[in-house]
């Protein structure tokens, strides 16, 4: 009964282009544009409606309440009187980007047969590090059942980013696996947001097999370059790693101890010489969903920026022309999220388990989906101009937005958290 379930984030209300994370080229060069939250949320729910259509099973996360006052109350302030730069991180949408959720280790993998999650701390960003008090409690909330186990942050100043630095790779997504934790030391001018000490408390909590448990460090190039998670420039599904060339900091070594842990595993590297970090950064190549259809064949959801990118799409189209395992390509349109710097995988978290073990109100399919698509076309607000953060009449639109779709999904038990 083991299930791939995508959970996505709802883009929230307050979707805007604050450009707070060093290191996100995409976010930082679009600081100061006007956002259109009502698109990037509807954008986001046509790609979980094409994953239906694909036979995947879907979930949502929530979005967050924002601005964050509980926050801005524990630096001693209030919204109206906080400075800017601390609206700003206040305000920011980014929980939607689901692949920092949390790390999820599956049942196969751990030594009591549940399934694990370790809600990400987020600590290296300032607007970031405040989203685990309710990431957290959606967790609790979404897999109650004893078939979980959820676990709060690793404790500061480790710094854990969640999924987006973990990879899994098993002969099928029900089989025991090996789980992969990737994390950065050094980038140049950017921060590294994994700690490897993170990573190992992660793996410990869960009770992972050492044997099957590789830490892998994330290349300084590809951190320089705009990588600022692993996940823009490696995935894993089943029995494939997609990776670029210039990923990890030791490829060689990594590769062995990985062909030595799973014999099967099929390693799909893109040369350097056909796509540079450059060009597979800005079109977010690998920070696609790499998905096994019922068919068993695999199938990779690109952003549109993909095809655009002429290096890229070659590539793509000659690996799925010849006998490569990536059989289809699906190409989804998430602009908004791109230009604030995250891709389809950027906005969905894998966890394997049965969906029966899964609390209802956080799956959906085309109906529920219709619902949320209708308050969201109601209530959210179609632009946010640089410099309206500051507009009371848009904070009390963003706060009465969240509140109409938790009373349409029936979560108001989350709205304060």
């Amino acid at each position: 009964m083991l299930t791939e379930i995508n959970f996505d984030g709802i883009i929230g209300p307050s979707h805007n282009y604050a450009g707070l994370s060093p290191g996100n080229l995409a976010a930082t060069k679009n600081r100061g544009e006007t956002s259109h939250p009502r698109a990037a949320a509807l954008q986001g729910i046509a790609k979980m409606r094409a994953n239906l259509a694909l036979g995947l099973t879907q979930g949502i996360l929530l979005p967050h309440a924002r601005p964050d006052r509980h926050w801005l109350a524990a630096l001693g302030t209030s919204y109206d009187h906080a400075p800017p730069h601390s609206q700003a991180q206040a305000l920011s949408a980014s929980a939607m980007w689901a692949a920092n959720a949390a790390t999820v280790s599956p049942a196969p993998d751990t030594a009591d047969g549940r399934c694990h999650l370790s809600v990400a701390n987020l600590v290296t960003m300032p607007h970031r590090s405040h989203e685990w008090p309710e990431t957290l409690a959606q967790l609790r909330l979404a897999f109650a059942d004893p078939a979980f186990a959820v676990h709060g942050p690793v404790p500061a100043p480790f710094g854990d980013e969640g999924a987006a630095n973990h990879m899994r790779l098993a002969p099928n997504h029900g089989a025991p696996g090996v789980e992969i934790f990737v994390y950065g030391i050094a980038g140049g001018p950017f921060p590294a947001r994994q700690h490897p000490d993170a990573s190992a408390a992660v793996a410990r909590r869960h009770g992972l097999d050492p044997a099957r448990t590789l830490f892998v460090q994330q290349s300084e190039a590809a951190i320089a370059a705009g990588a600022f998670h692993n996940d823009v420039v490696a995935v894993a599904n089943g029995h494939v790693l997609f990776a670029h060339e210039q990923a990890f900091a030791d490829k060689a070594r990594f590769y062995d101890a990985l062909r030595r842990a799973m014999p099967e595993v099929e390693i799909v590297e893109v040369p350097a010489a056909r796509v540079s970090l450059v060009d597979a950064i800005s079109s977010y190549l690998f920070n696609a969903q790499l998905v096994t259809l019922s068919s068993g064949e695999m199938a990779l959801i690109l952003p549109s920026e993909a095809r655009a990118t002429p290096g890229v799409w070659n590539w793509l189209e000659e690996h799925v022309a010849g006998n490569g395992p990536i059989r289809r390509l699906e190409v989804v349109d998430v602009r908004e999220s791109m230009a604030n710097g995250g891709g389809p995988a950027c906005l969905r978290l894998r966890v394997v388990a049965d969906p029966a073990t899964v609390d209802p109100r956080f799956l959906v399919d085309g109906a529920r989906l219709d619902r949320i698509a209708e308050v969201v076309a109601s209530h959210w607000p179609e632009e946010i101009p640089a410099g309206a953060i500051a507009d009371p009449g848009l904070i009390s639109q963003i706060e009465d937005a969240r509140r109409a779709l938790f009373e349409a999904l029936g979560t108001v038990e989350l709205i304060d958290r």
